[in-house]
Order: structure tokens, then C-alpha cells, then sequence
């Protein structure tokens, strides 16, 4: 296992970050994205643990709850030497209030989350989404105090435009309030549209990047093809998410498929591998419904794909383009910085 920087903190995290949204699902969409037990997820946390994961990811409303109770149980005496990471912003109960980025909402969220975990701090609390009824000062400022009290380190933001991040930031540099460190966001071999207004905002203001759903719900796991809409059962037949191009997707799969055979791998770890190839991707969470799955994600790590491998890849997956990205690199030709003398 391999350890990044984590943007521009001083933490350094595994490239697999475990993630526990299959954990605890008794019911409705949880049931159907994974409905993992104590006693297998105890064992499952173990197996990342002696692989080298340092990095847990979770969320107040995964499972109702439920999620953070088994991972904080499964991690026991183990918390004090991981990073440990939740969000705040979904709706976690029935009354108007229960949902949103208030400073009512995020100081109660914050307070259930250390409860359900059996832990006194959290390590990073990420926003879960943009919340456009609450003054962003008042969400930050919210945030800020949390961090002064010491009950989180740093903080976070997740499925949020370019545009958020930038403001946000801005505000927290004028006023001295804890900013935005990273970004957990969906992106994947099929999935690019990051690459065009959030990578390079990354980039810019040194956030780490967290990859959520890097096999795009199952899609590119090699379950499934243009003939065979994957096994009876099976994620993406039960629930039909993360969006995106079907046909995008099988092309990718196409483009994977003897690459993994030259291998003796999976298409999934392939395409795991691709992610972890991306110089801007600190760390990719996965989530494992069996060891078996767990295994073969973990054995990403060792697989290096050629330069050839990598350009197929990013041919097949290129983004079309778009107004203004061709027409910046169109007038980037010719102000590239020249050689030192003597090169």
C-alpha cells in the first residue's frame, strides 16, 4: 500500500480509501446498495487494515445511521492510527430541520456522527452537497468552529460545483476560517466531466481529490456488457446509479478488456488502475460487499499499466470538447515556459 499527501495538510492517507456505505442497509435504497452485518464487516475492516488502509470513509445518513455504528465498532482499537472521515448535509430524520448545511443542522450531525463512531474527533467532515437555502459564511463559520473545538481536524466538501469550492475558499481566506482541503466526487475511466472545471480548481488550491463510485456503480466491473445486463441481483440491476453514457461505458469496457486479459486480471482492477494513474487523484474510496471483491480491489495497487495501456485508455474515455477548455489550450500553444540552457 502506497501513502499520498492529502492535498496540502500534513496527513498522509492510503491511495484505497475504505468506504462503509454497504454497511448496515436494513431497508429501501440501503437494502439494495449492500446490507453488510457486524461480524462480516468486523472482518472485512480487518482484512483493510492489514492491507495498509489508513483512510475510512463514511456518512451520517448511510444506512440511517447504521453504517457508522458497525464501521466505528469494526475499527475499535484501531481508530487512533486511521484517518477516519464522515459528511453532513443529507436528511438523516423527518422534520424540516433534519437535513441542509445550517449551523443547526451541522452541530447536531457532528455530535450524532462522534456518538455512532465511539470516537471524540473526526479526522475530516466533508459537506455532502450544496445546500442553496444556507448562507454559505454561515456553513463555513459552523465548520471553522467545529475545527477550534477540536472535534474535527479538517473539513471537506463533496458533489459540488468548481464555482462552490472557489467561493467558499475565498470567503474562508478573508475571514481566517478553516477551508476546504478536499473533494470527494464522482469520476471514473467513463465518467470524466471533472477533468473540465474541478481538476484543475484542485490543482490550482492544492485539495486532494477523493474518488467516489470508481467503477461507476458496478458498470465497469465486467459484470456487465451490451449483451448481458449484468447477474440477477447485481447493483446496477437493482439500483441504476451513478447516472451516465451506457454506450460511453461499454466502450471503455471494450477498450479494458484485453488489457486485463494481457494481465490476468480483472476489467475492475483495470480500471482502478487507470484512476490511480491520475497524478491528480489522492485516493480512491471503494466498497467491497465480499472479501472477494475487497481482494481484488486491494490488488489494484500492484498493477502498473503501460504508457500504451494509459493512452488507449484515454483515447477511448476522452471527453469531447467543450467552450472554453479548447479554445484556453488553443491559446496555451506558445507560452509554455522554455528549456533550461543547455538541454
Amino acid at each position: 500500500m502506497r501513502y499520498r499527501l492529502f492535498g496540502r495538510t500534513g496527513l498522509f492517507v492510503s491511495e484505497l480509501c475504505f468506504g462503509s456505505m454497504t454497511f448496515g442497509g436494513k431497508s429501501g435504497i440501503w437494502e439494495k446498495i449492500g446490507n453488510t452485518e457486524q461480524l462480516e464487516a468486523d472482518r472485512l475492516v480487518g482484512i483493510a487494515l492489514d492491507a495498509g488502509i489508513n483512510f475510512f470513509d463514511t456518512a451520517d445518513s448511510y444506512a440511517d445511521g447504521d453504517s457508522e455504528r458497525i464501521l466505528g465498532h469494526a475499527l475499535g482499537a484501531a481508530r487512533k492510527d486511521i484517518v477516519l472521515a464522515s459528511k453532513v448535509r443529507s436528511r438523516v430524520g423527518p422534520g424540516p430541520n433534519a437535513v441542509g448545511l445550517s449551523r443547526a443542522h451541522i452541530v447536531a450531525s457532528v455530535e450524532g456522527s462522534l456518538r455512532r463512531l465511539g470516537t471524540d474527533w473526526l479526522d475530516l467532515y466533508q459537506v455532502h452537497g450544496y445546500d442553496a437555502q444556507t448562507p454559505l459564511d454561515e456553513t463555513l463559520r459552523a465548520l471553522d468552529d467545529l475545527v477550534r473545538s477540536g472535534k474535527v481536524r479538517y473539513v471537506g466538501c463533496s458533489n459540488v460545483a468548481a464555482w462552490h469550492i472557489a467561493k467558499a475558499n475565498g470567503l474562508a481566506a478573508a475571514h481566517d476560517w478553516s477551508r476546504f482541503e478536499s473533494l470527494q466526487a464522482y469520476y471514473t475511466l467513463s465518467a470524466r466531466d471533472i477533468e473540465r472545471e474541478l481538476v484543475p480548481l484542485l490543482v490550482d488550491e492544492r485539495m486532494a481529490l477523493m474518488v467516489w463510485s470508481p467503477l461507476a456503480g458496478g458498470l465497469l466491473s465486467g459484470k456487465y456488457s451490451r449483451e448481458q445486463d449484468g447477474p440477477a441481483g447485481s447493483r446496477r440491476t437493482v439500483f441504476d446509479f451513478p447516472l451516465g453514457n451506457r454506450e460511453r461505458a461499454f466502450d471503455c469496457i471494450d477498450a479494458m478488456r484485453p488489457i486485463a486479459t494481457a494481465h490476468g486480471v480483472s476489467i475492475a482492477r483495470v480500471a482502478l488502475a487507470w484512476l490511480l494513474a491520475q497524478r491528480h487523484v489522492t485516493t480512491i474510496v471503494i466498497g467491497a460487499r465480499t472479501e472477494a471483491q475487497l481482494l481484488d480491489n486491494l490488488d489494484a495497487c500492484e498493477l502498473r499499466l503501460a504508457d500504451d495501456e494509459l493512452a488507449v485508455l484515454d483515447r477511448v474515455s476522452a471527453l469531447p470538447a467543450e467552450y472554453p477548455g479548447w479554445m484556453i489550450a488553443r491559446q496555451a500553444q506558445g507560452r509554455e515556459p522554455p528549456l533550461p540552457a543547455g538541454r
